[in-house]
């Protein structure tokens, strides 16, 4: 049908449809209480169009899929096509007229163009042990309840907490006018906490690509949710006793761990390394990126890191970001970005592959089939060195082991970061001595990646379960990590 379709349309060049269907079950408790539970199925739909006389452009649907609209679906899906091509020709008819009111500067105006690919036809699915949708809603009502109620428990009656636990399958299928037939789908757990005690506040989160199992130990944690509950309230609960720590005046060594590592190479290399900021596509929005200013003034090719550091995204590991094709049919890949200290490229789309000259390497993504596809991370990473991560704390005479991440505040390009960590150690002589609370590390984020001296052998992959980006927002599931990491910076006490 979408062929038919495809081929009745005029000055149209390329034609594609995403079908999305989930069912998933949530629940959510406070202080031993659950305070809101849901059983949902849902459906959506996407559809672009590549069509124009004089210069091509985009135009998309998306919508929910209604009882109604299931019963009725070939008429639906014919519906979308037309609105979707009827929209690529309006934006097609308005750039070819703003192009010339532009004059000199219209060139930076031109067709929408892909680049060529693969095309595939596949079924694709991430294995499971305990079905999600097999999970009765009471027990997820009841594993939230039992989790908040433990933490409770801990701290009395001097904080709160908030708990919640989902799971869920999801199947979309991709065709498109090139002739590709994609059938994926994966199965999703995961497990939220936050705990407030008296002025300090942590949160975290378990998750995984996985079934019910996830809860009970298949995690980055290797803990059940119960444990990871528990461990989150002592955590918070020792904290709140802790000092704040003290600002230093000058950069001072430290030690970072995976968990910290994991949300630094999000926010200075993963988010940087996407094409269409590093294009400023985003610009007014969501800022630039330090590797790209220009075609003529950019990082590719030359040094921006130690060459103990590199960093990839790989969708074919076992995490948030895990997945075969994605939402425009590509082939996902390995995508080396910093190959030992000197940066190679970006995560790409079809388009943004064909004006940087680059294979596309199927980074589009979208949190649900009806909202346009972005340029998203899948698993970003620091690659792992070969140091054991108990000599490289032995090493310093005086620093800090900076444990876990918090809160991120990032420069527009990414080119520089203040990330607060849950605690922060003095190292002295090569032992951890007293913690503290609120504090932060603080550097230039090339500044930063220079000075790293020693990479551990200890990388973990974690799940970072809210990456945010577009208008409107998607709120992406995606897997960072790392090993443990040894550069200096500053440190800034945050109350």
């Amino acid at each position: 049908m979408v062929l038919d379709c495809y081929s009745g349309l005029s000055d149209c060049i390329y034609l594609d449809l995403r079908l999305g269907v989930s069912e998933s079950k949530f629940s959510m408790a406070q202080k031993g209480v659950s305070k809101e539970s849901r059983e949902e199925v849902f459906g959506s739909i996407g559809i672009r169009v590549i069509a124009g006389r004089d210069i091509t452009a985009s135009g998309y649907f998306g919508s929910y899929i209604g009882p109604s609209d299931v019963r009725n679906l070939d008429m639906f899906v014919k519906e979308g096509i037309s609105c979707a091509w009827r929209r690529a020709v309006a934006n097609s008819s308005f750039k070819s007229r703003f192009k010339k009111v532009l004059g000199e500067l219209g060139s930076s105006l031109s067709p929408t163009r892909l680049k060529e690919i693969e095309v595939c036809r596949d079924t694709f699915s991430l294995p499971f042990k305990e079905d999600p949708t097999a999970v009765p809603l009471q027990r997820v009502v009841k594993e939230a309840v039992d989790a908040s109620s433990v933490v409770e428990e801990i701290y009395g009656s001097c904080g709160h907490n908030t708990v919640y636990v989902y799971t869920g399958l999801f199947r979309e299928l991709f065709v498109s006018s090139e002739g590709a037939f994609i059938d994926q789908s994966y199965p999703l757990t995961e497990g939220f906490v936050s705990v407030v005690v008296e002025d300090e506040f942590q949160y975290d989160h378990l998750g995984g690509k996985g079934g019910w199992e996830v809860l009970y130990g298949d995690n980055a944690f290797n803990k059940t949710f119960r444990e990871f509950a528990v461990d989150l309230a002592r955590d918070t609960l020792e904290l709140s006793k802790a000092p704040v720590l003290p600002s230093t005046d000058k950069e001072v060594v430290v030690v970072t761990d995976p968990h910290f590592n994991a949300l630094l190479v999000h926010e200075i290399v993963g988010h940087p390394v996407e094409a269409d900021r590093a294009l400023k596509m985003e610009t007014a929005y969501a800022g630039r990126s330090w590797f790209f200013r220009g075609f003529n003034r950019n990082q590719i090719g030359k040094k921006v890191a130690s060459e103990l550091v590199t960093v990839y995204s790989d969708a074919s590991l076992h995490g948030y970001g895990s997945y075969r094709y994605d939402a425009e049919g590509v082939r996902a890949k390995r995508v080396v970005h910093i190959d030992r200290g000197v940066f190679r490229g970006f995560l790409n789309s079809r388009e943004t592959a064909l004006i940087l000259d680059e294979e596309p390497n199927g980074s589009m993504r979208a949190t649900q089939a009806h909202l346009v596809p972005l340029i998203r991370m899948s698993n970003t990473v620091f690659a792992p060195g070969e140091r054991n991560p108990e000599d490289i704390l032995r090493e310093v005479d005086d620093g800090y082991y900076v444990v876990g991440h918090h809160t991120p505040s990032i420069g527009e390009s990414r080119e520089n970061f203040s990330i607060s960590a849950r605690r922060i150690y003095r190292i002295k002589d090569g032992n951890l001595r007293e913690f503290y609370r609120s504090g932060a590390v603080t550097s230039d984020s090339r500044d930063f990646l220079m000075k790293v001296d020693a990479v551990g052998n200890d990388f973990k992959l974690f799940p970072m379960p809210n990456c945010g980006k577009g208008v409107p927002m998607q709120a992406l599931r995606v897997g960072n990590g790392g090993p443990t990491m040894r550069s200096r910076a500053k440190l800034v006490g945050m109350k």
